[in-house]
This record gives C-alpha cells, sequence and structure tokens, in this order.
C-alpha cells in the first residue's frame, strides 16, 4: 500500500471514529440489536454510510477513546489528513476492499484476462522484466510455478467481474508483489484493495518470507 493510501485509510477510519462518537447513541442501538459481530460490523457501516473497515474501528474502540481530550485529537488528527489528501472514499470506493474477493488463478477461466494483461504490458508474466512470449506459454509457466510452490497468482474480482492480478513471485528470499488492475477498473482503489488483501494470502503461502511490492497498485 502506498503511503497516500495508507493516509487515506487512516482518514476513513478517524471519520468513522468521530461520526460515530456524534451518533453514540444510534450506534450502541446498532450495537446492541446485532446478532452477533459480523452483523455489527454492517450495521454500523450502514448506519453511519462508512466502510467495513471503518465500522470495524468504531466496533473495537476503548471506552477511553469518548473522553474530550480524545476526541479533540482525532478531529485535528481528520483536519490534517483532509489537507494532505484530495480525493474521498466516495472517490475510490473500492479501496475499502469490502466488495473485493481474491481466488486462485484458473488457467482456463483466466487466460482472457492474462491475454489482456500481457498485450497491455508487453512483459513477461514472472517478473523479470522480460518481452512476452506466447500467452500460452506464458500461463504454463506461471501454472508450473505456482505447482512448485514458487509463485501465488490471484484474481482480483468483484462478483462475476474480473478486475485484475496479484502475483506474488519467489525471488531470492523475498517474495516480489506486482498488481495489474485493468484499465477500465482503474482509479477506483481496487489495486489498494487487492494489495490489502493479498498480504494474508502471501503470508500463509510463504510464512516468515518478507513482501516486496515491485509497482505500486493502479
Amino acid at each position: 500500500m502506498t503511503d497516500l493510501d495508507q493516509a487515506a485509510t487512516r482518514r476513513d477510519i478517524t471519520d468513522a471514529l468521530l461520526t460515530a462518537l456524534e451518533r453514540r447513541h444510534e450506534v450502541l442501538d446498532a450495537i446492541v440489536d446485532a446478532e452477533d459481530r459480523t452483523a455489527a460490523v454492517a450495521a454500523i457501516a450502514d448506519l453511519l454510510g462508512k466502510s467495513e473497515l471503518g465500522a470495524e474501528a468504531v466496533l473495537n474502540m476503548s471506552f477511553y477513546q469518548l473522553t474530550k481530550a480524545e476526541r479533540r485529537s482525532n478531529q485535528a488528527e481528520l483536519d490534517n489528513l483532509n489537507e494532505a489528501i484530495t480525493f474521498t472514499l466516495a472517490e475510490r470506493p473500492a479501496s475499502s476492499g469490502d466488495t473485493l474477493d481474491l481466488r486462485p488463478f484458473s488457467a482456463d477461466e483466466d487466460a482472457d484476462l492474462f491475454a489482456e494483461r500481457t498485450a497491455e504490458q508487453g512483459v513477461a508474466g514472472d517478473g523479470s522484466g522480460a518481452p512476452a512470449g506466447d500467452v500460452g506459454d506464458e500461463i504454463a509457466k506461471g501454472v508450473d510455478r505456482v505447482d512448485a510452490e514458487d509463485a501465488v497468482w490471484l484474481v482480483a474480482v468483484e462478483g462475476a467481474t474480473k478486475i485484475g492480478f496479484v502475483f506474488g513471485e519467489l525471488n531470492n528470499g523475498e517474495v516480489d508483489v506486482r498488481i495489474w488492475i485493468r484499465p477500465s477498473a482503474r482509479k477506483h482503489g481496487y489495486g489498494t484493495a487487492a494489495l490489502r488483501k493479498s498480504r494474508s494470502e502471501m503470508a500463509a503461502l510463504f510464512p516468515g518470507v518478507p513482501m516486496v511490492v515491485r509497482a505500486p497498485s493502479a
């Protein structure tokens, strides 16, 4: 995640906390009426019109955050973040990750998306920067690396729509992570969301191996 996206995420959380404090009685009612934690997060997000990330932060609030001093601190932080960031969550709605999922790459189902990516970038899928070869050969080599646990290829999807890729390639003791978002889906925050969601996948597949993001999210 870029520094700008980290700041945007922090701003969304801070804004959710302040809004929740302003509507604390409604928020408490929503939590009390919820069946479980998942339902409580959904209820808070719907009530406040915030992301699930922000709603999670509200649900995890400590009582000391209700004090006037903490509220003033949060407001000051929000003011600073608003000055530093020109876009809002409404302008990049996908950045929260609420609607994005990641699934393993399928050589049959996702060849079209890989072909689109290759046609645009013109480089091999292994992250070497070498010129792209035949799409079928590139996919076969990628699948071989995944099977050998030297790589992970994930497809970012929103519902039934394919958004892009997250590639993780094991290289000299590090996992080189690259994200490609198809042009029609860019500038909505999908790259941020895909990178955020891929971290747990990479950690599970390559335990203890550092992640290095080689290109900014698109």
